[in-house]
């Protein structure tokens, strides 16, 4: 099977069609079977049209999967390094994050992570808190 841009040389309508093979196509335009579907005319031809290759080498497979799984590895490293350099505060976040910005505790040597809600991020950078909302995967393997 090969599939065809064709072109309607009388109202310039184009559209694609399937043909057995690039000789069955011929002998239909020679033929005068190939009809526009908008005005009915036998002035018909094909366009130039670019092959779809397909790359069936699975290890170079470039499809929304693969770059899901790298989104995902580069996430779960952030979170790695997040864990391992920021103190976890949990559901206290907002409260935490105002506490050290307005110096009603002691100087933190690390940043803090935690869980906030959109609001409640909002109200802090509305107070000129700086925080940043990251994507977080649950480990599941646990």
């Amino acid at each position: 099977m090969i599939k065809y841009r064709l072109i309607c040389k009388n109202c310039n309508l184009s559209f694609d069609s399937w043909f057995a093979s690039s000789l069955e196509y011929e002998k239909l335009k020679n033929k005068n079977f190939l009809t526009c579907h908008d005005c009915n005319s036998n002035k018909i031809e094909k366009s130039l049209m670019a092959p779809k290759l397909i790359n069936k080498d699975k290890s170079k497979k470039n499809d929304g999967s693969f770059k899901h799984k790298r989104i995902n590895k580069k996430i779960k490293e952030y979170q790695k390094f997040i864990k391992n350099n920021f103190d976890y505060v949990g559901e206290n976040f907002s409260y935490e994050a105002r506490s050290i910005h307005y110096n009603n505790k002691q100087s933190k040597k690390k940043g803090i992570y935690g869980s906030a809600s959109f609001d409640e991020i909002k109200e802090l950078k509305d107070e000129g808190i700086d925080t940043e909302v990251i994507p977080w995967i649950e480990d599941k393997s646990n």
